[in-house]
């Protein structure tokens, strides 16, 4: 399979890059949109686990948890490197060599002014569902959009 372009989105926020990075995730669930879920109960819980090899995964309100990924990169408050393992038909996959990679870093402008850049990609690694995954992520409601949701909870 060649290989696909990553999504690259980008936002800067009236804060720290501490705060920046501790929003995105040590409070990750209290910006994350409660439709994106992958199991089949309504989501009670979004966790990002803030160490590398830390889960990073859904909790839905029945109790049953769906893992996402794994965080491959802990770099407070530099950077993040998360594991993608959910394919292009919004299924888990447990083997970690089909999984692509976010990145996302934390660049400070400003004594209160933080770049969030997110780069996805690797999205060939996902096979056949490969480009599902990316056009996905690149829509309506993907990447840009998480962006602006976390910016707004960052910057309150």
């Amino acid at each position: 399979m060649s290989t696909l372009e990553p999504i690259r989105r980008s936002i800067t926020v009236a804060c720290t890059r501490e705060h920046a990075f501790k929003t995105y995730t040590e409070a990750f669930d209290s910006w994350w949109p409660r439709q994106h879920h992958i199991g089949q109960g309504d989501l009670a819980e979004a966790v990002l686990e803030p160490k590398p090899g830390g889960r990073w995964y859904e909790r839905t309100v029945d109790g049953a948890e769906c893992d996402w990924g794994e965080v491959l990169v802990w770099e407070p408050p530099a950077r993040v490197v998360l594991s993608w393992r959910i394919d292009g038909d919004w299924k888990i996959d447990a083997d970690p060599a089909h999984a692509s990679e976010i990145e996302v870093r934390f660049i400070e402008e400003g004594p209160r002014s933080t770049r969030v850049e997110v780069e996805h990609r690797d999205f060939e690694r996902h096979g056949e569902t490969g480009a599902k995954v990316r056009e996905g992520v690149s829509g309506e409601g993907g990447h840009g959009t998480l962006l602006k949701l976390f910016a707004e909870k960052a910057a309150a």
